[in-house]
């Protein structure tokens, strides 16, 4: 992984960017614009990288930012409550973002589900009990 920064095949991919990190799991998309630019392929190309080179970790994301990488634009809290899983902090619990809601977004590895079935969990997780299709919560 540390090969990407030093190979500027690579990490050239930023050159005249700003790279940012953004999560997949919410994306509004231009689809005329992603067809138009060929993004689908572009993204294949750095997992076929990554099958030569092994370039990341992290499964999906990656050829997702590098792709786009200081070519996003933020989205409101209202179309994508995140970071209710707790940002990988194991036990940590968050509030809804000030305003209207339209989607709850449990990014994070803090999942409702889990933390139901395990009777340890956070104000929000009851909102989703009511979809849990298997009746684990109930």
């Amino acid at each position: 992984m540390a090969g990407f920064w030093s190979d500027k095949r690579f990490s050239g991919t930023f050159a005249g960017r700003k790279p940012c990190y953004f999560n997949t799991g919410v994306m509004v998309i231009d689809l005329f614009k992603w067809r138009r630019l060929g993004y689908t392929k572009r993204i294949e190309r750095w997992m076929e990288v990554q099958k030569s080179d092994r370039i990341y970790e992290l499964g999906s994301l990656p050829p997702f930012l590098l792709v786009f990488a200081g070519r996003v634009a933020p989205i409101e809290h209202k179309w994508n409550q995140h970071g209710l899983g707790g940002d990988n902090v194991r036990g940590s619990c968050r509030d809804l973002h000030p305003g209207p809601v339209s989607l709850l977004h449990w990014s994070g590895s803090g999942k409702p589900w889990d933390r139901l079935d395990s009777k340890r969990p956070c104000p929000l997780d009851a909102l989703w009990a009511p979809y849990d299709l298997y009746g684990h919560a109930q």
